[in-house]
């Protein structure tokens, strides 16, 4: 499960950073140029994600925060490939 706090109708795509929520949860911080409207910038954010992974973009499913900056997704399948997804997802954690 990725947790991510995505701003929409940025400048720019972008992923990293990090953000702490008032009860402690870490979110990684996302920008998208789509505007929040018939789930434009939510299929923005999947489409980054499946670009910057190298992963199916119907493998990345959108778990909840479908109206909500605050996002949780889940990426299906793997196996052989978490260690190098946690890795790339770490990089984005690490960027401030």
């Amino acid at each position: 499960m990725i947790a991510i706090r995505l701003t929409p109708g940025a400048s720019r795509d972008e992923i990293g950073g990090g953000w702490t929520d008032a009860q402690g949860a870490r979110w990684i911080g996302a920008r998208v140029r789509a505007v929040p409207e018939k789930g434009r910038a939510n299929a923005a954010l999947i489409g980054m994600l499946a670009k910057r992974l190298d992963w199916p973009a119907s493998a990345i499913l959108l778990e909840s925060g479908d109206t909500n900056r605050l996002k949780k997704l889940r990426i299906i399948g793997g196996g052989g490939d978490c260690p190098r997804l946690n890795a790339i997802i770490e990089t984005w954690v690490d960027r401030t």
